[in-house]
């Protein structure tokens, strides 16, 4: 969620010291003569109108539209397709979005004080080999030229700041995300050749001259050595590995959750080897450590890509059922604010939606659907007096706390220029990783209010103590399904491989979900492989 860690800087530091129902509810209580307001939301999809899908009870069609294209899905894939359309010159386009507002995972809040993510927060800098991203972070002038050696001249405003990260360790703050302050001699050494194994790793190609690891994955190495890594948990790599430390299993931990939702214990060895070998961070020589950050996260990147579908999108619109043939398709679309429902008329759709919606949209999906596991998260966004630390060094832009249930928070006003701040604001992340992630989900929406603000102040009292007292406004943000997560033996899936093919050359599909890794670059990708898809069959079609 949070669009990986980065690595090469916790990795460069660690190195460097050992080898020197939209449902806003105000709460008020006494808390130390402090009111405490609490706003609750669930969402991610809407939550009231997305589960209608299951009945379907929705009114016949009362109105008729004819599109030539239709893309359903407003998050970062679907508003890919559309600038890739766009590119393509084709413009007479239409997208549906169920929420009112489009980027999906991608999308921001605001307060008094600062804009903050609702979801991913930050872009790593792309690999120098993925040319359609750099091109697109050109066009927005995140990118604003190339130096004499053809790296990227990146915006220093949207590189992350100094002092990046921290980590919360045996009772003090640390610079870096790595746990080196207190490690004993042989945990120590454990990281070193841990860090030298995912080295190997990042460089590691086939015959074919193929990364075994890289973004789009689809760019990967399918070679059968590589392909086994996917039978595996990171957990059972990690103990074939005779890797027994648990400071370095819990970085692990802390990784695969930040990514992929699911934890170490859960998620497959070759997701897990992804989050570290797959960026290359060769796209610069003087920012390889930074990421690309804004104070609303990636809605920054969303609202870029937003400007394709200007006049061009309905939102508040639920698509409950796809008819269609070889020529056309027909998807009925319940206006929520009308409601009403429209009958939409396309030769082609694009269906930049993730498959436990798919299953109600499509017949006989539901078996395919069941192989695609979705981890629900929360985020909550704190505004604070102050932020009393333990230890010496300075809050940063991301803030680990070890031995947490979540995955720490970000200081969202970090990226502004203008350092003293009148009250601070964090956001603060937690994946729900499990076994049974249905059961956790359910789980999740029968907890009360006063139970996710308890849970949110008690992690966080790790590290802050008086974070309670301090807090002014405290803003929960749930997601049901909040990212797909690659469980073994799903990556190479038929499954996965079945649910991307196109159906009758009408339907396509793009999806961060059909990759397999929930990252800004994979739905940035599907959505420009499903129009290239989509025109060569049309093509073919005339």
């Amino acid at each position: 969620m949070k669009n990986g860690e980065n690595y090469n800087n916790s990795r460069r530091n660690f190195l460097k010291i050992i080898t020197t129902s939209l449902l806003a509810i105000p709460l008020l209580e006494a808390c130390k003569e402090k009111v405490v307001t609490l706003l609750i939301r669930l969402s991610g999809t809407n939550h009231i109108l997305g589960h209608r899908l299951r009945v379907k009870n929705f009114p016949k069609p009362s109105k008729e539209i004819t599109v030539p294209y239709l893309i359903i899905g407003g998050g970062i894939s679907g508003l890919s397709a559309a600038r890739q359309l766009t590119k393509k010159g084709i413009t007479d386009f239409l997208m549906v979005e169920l929420e009112d507002h489009l980027g999906g995972n991608s999308s921001n809040g605001e307060n008094q004080y600062s804009k903050y993510p609702l979801g991913a927060h930050y872009l790593p800098l792309p690999n120098l080999e993925d040319k359609a991203l750099l091109q697109f972070l050109e066009e927005e002038k995140i990118i604003l030229g190339y130096d004499s050696k053809g790296f990227p001249k990146f915006d220093e405003t949207q590189l992350t700041l100094a002092p990046e990260e921290r980590l919360f360790y045996r009772n003090n703050w640390q610079e870096g995300v790595v746990p080196k302050e207190g490690n004993t001699a042989a945990e120590d050494q454990e990281f070193v050749r841990f860090f030298k194994v995912m080295d190997g790793f990042r460089q590691q190609k086939d015959k074919k001259g193929k990364y075994w690891f890289t973004i789009p994955l689809a760019e990967s190495s399918q070679n059968k050595e590589v392909k086994a890594l996917d039978t595996l948990t990171m957990q059972q790599w990690f103990e074939n590995q005779n890797f027994t430390a648990k400071p370095l299993y819990n970085y692990i931990d802390y990784c695969c959750k930040d990514d992929f939702g699911l934890g170490i214990a859960y998620v497959s060895a070759y997701a897990g080897i992804h989050y570290f070998a797959a960026r290359k961070q060769n796209a610069s020589e003087e920012h390889q450590d930074s990421v690309l950050t804004w104070p609303e996260g990636n809605s920054r990147l969303a609202n870029h890509l937003k400007k394709y579908v200007k006049g061009k999108s309905l939102k508040n619109h639920l698509v409950f059922e796809i008819e269609n043939d070889t020529h056309k398709a027909v998807a009925k679309v319940f206006d929520n604010e009308t409601k009403t429902t429209i009958a939409i008329t396309a030769k082609k759709i694009i269906l930049a939606t993730p498959q436990f919606v798919n299953q109600y949209l499509l017949k006989d999906r539901k078996d395919l659907a069941s192989h695609f596991h979705y981890t629900p998260w929360l985020l909550a966004t704190l505004v604070v007096s102050d932020i009393n630390d333990n230890g010496s060094f300075p809050l940063c832009w991301d803030n680990v706390i070890y031995g947490s249930k979540g995955l720490g928070y970000v200081y969202d006003q970090h990226q502004s220029l203008q350092q003293l701040q009148d009250k601070k604001v964090i956001t603060y992340y937690y994946s729900f990783s499990s076994a049974d992630l249905k059961k956790t989900r359910r789980e999740m929406y029968k907890k009360t209010k006063e139970y996710w603000k308890q849970m949110v102040f008690d992690d966080l009292k790790i590290a802050h103590p008086n974070i309670e007292s301090q807090t002014e406004s405290i803003e929960v943000h749930l997601l049901g399904h909040g990212m797909i997560s690659p469980v073994p033996n799903f990556i190479f899936s038929d499954a996965k491989k079945e649910a991307a093919k196109p159906i009758a050359n009408t339907l396509f599909f793009a999806h961060s979900d059909v990759s397999g890794i929930s990252i800004f670059e994979e739905a940035f990708h599907q959505g420009i492989n499903a129009v290239n898809t989509m025109l060569d069959a049309t093509t073919l079609d005339s």
